[in-house]
């Protein structure tokens, strides 16, 4: 009965825990030495197959609707990741004055050269270029960034809100 009902909900690409971990493996890997807190990584981790949407190359991932809600959920899911990925060493978590942090762990640039194929090459370089645009930013100056994507989304939402015939 499990089986029949698994078929059902159909397959949750990109979205276990595993994915997400190679996606956070992929930023702190880049970021290296740097570390970042819980809610960056959400963030990175969203904008990593959506690099499109901030003027980096083109998304791996295809434009979703309701991108703010996307966001809004990835955070359990990229805590599970982290965890699942500090079980072998390939993320590191510490505790610092501005809260918990992590980083990349000893296995992470052995993982990372690992992976070969033409996806994960792409999430390799976007992850790099991610990085180097963002991933020096105060974390005042990250929210001003985020937030403006944010309004972008707000904007969306209302625009769709308009096109399904909710005229309020």
């Amino acid at each position: 009965m499990d089986e029949v009902s698994a078929m059902h909900r159909g397959p949750t690409t990109f979205n276990s825990p595993l994915e997400a971990g190679i996606r956070a493996v992929s930023i702190l890997g880049a970021a290296y030495p740097q570390s970042y807190d819980l809610q960056r990584l959400v963030a990175f981790d969203y904008l990593l197959v959506h690099t499109g949407d901030v003027g980096g190359p083109k998304s791996l991932h295809p434009p979703t609707p309701m991108q703010s809600a996307a966001l809004l959920v990835r955070r359990k899911l990229v805590e599970q990741a982290l965890l699942l990925m500090m079980t072998r060493d390939l993320v590191q978590r510490e505790i610092t004055p501005d809260g918990i942090k992590y980083s990349a762990g000893e296995n992470t640039m052995t993982f990372l050269t690992s992976l070969t194929s033409a996806y994960l090459v792409a999430l390799k370089e976007r992850a790099g270029w991610l990085v180097e645009e963002l991933g020096s930013h105060t974390d005042d100056n990250f929210k001003g960034v985020m937030r403006r994507f944010f309004d972008d989304w707000v904007e969306e939402f209302q625009h769709t809100e308009r096109s399904l015939g909710d005229e309020a």
